[in-house]
């Protein structure tokens, strides 16, 4: 699988690393993972209990980001901003599966946006990209196709499926789900992110999945359109 931001996404300023992993089991919750989650975002909550999200460079990154795209503050929370915010209005985090609650704490931790898509079910390369009026977008709960914003970009397969929109919305396509058995995982920085922050990130997310849930898993640097 090619993974490929388009020019125009990589000129607003988006960076992209990801990670395959199979033959994980995303079916078993360990009490070990169970235990260090509680105790990890009891912590992060009082770490961001007085937190200004836009004096922070790393969350305020996305809303410049957007703020290039032509899109709207107040109704596009950058998906790392509004797990804090769940966090601290909470205490806790919702539990879906492994896979999914693991990325969402480090998503927390790191204060970076990061999404898990079933990789079975991506057809070919996956593009980031500005979009062309042909794909189809199916957002996670909804059933039916919701029109695109031209110039907003988004994260497609070669079937024209959107699997996300911006960082924000994941696709019905592509869900993570207990049965989930190989993944594509997709860490987004901005400007004001280091590479090797992403790709450290990067590892310590595979690395954390590998240990509660197994599988092999591998690091990618997304390539810029030449």
């Amino acid at each position: 699988m090619r993974f490929t931001v388009t020019k125009p996404v990589r000129n607003l300023g988006v960076k992209v690393v990801y990670a395959v992993i199979r033959g994980l089991d995303n079916h078993m919750e360990k009490p070990e993972w169970k235990a260090f989650r509680a105790q990890r975002l009891g912590e992060l909550g009082q770490q961001y209990a007085a937190l200004d999200y836009h004096a922070d460079a790393r969350l305020e990154g996305y809303h410049i980001l957007h703020d290039r795209a032509g899109v709207k503050r107040r109704k596009n929370i950058p998906s790392a901003e509004n797990l804090i915010r769940m966090l601290r209005k909470h205490g806790t985090l919702p539990t879906i599966n492994p896979v999914v609650d693991i990325y969402n704490l480090l998503s927390v931790e790191s204060r970076l946006c990061i999404a898990a898509h079933d990789l079975s079910r991506i057809e070919g390369d996956v593009t980031v990209k500005l979009p062309k009026g042909t794909e189809r977008y199916i957002p996670m709960g909804q059933s039916e196709h919701v029109p695109l914003d031209a110039h907003e970009y988004y994260y497609c397969d070669q079937a024209d499926d959107v699997l996300c929109r911006l960082e924000l919305h994941q696709c019905n396509k592509t869900v993570v789900t207990a049965e989930t058995s190989d993944i594509l995982l997709i860490l987004e920085g901005h400007d004001d992110t280091p590479d090797t922050f992403l790709e450290e990130t990067a590892r310590e997310l595979v690395n954390t999945i590998v240990r509660y849930c197994g599988g092999v898993g591998m690091v990618y640097n997304a390539k810029t359109e030449s």
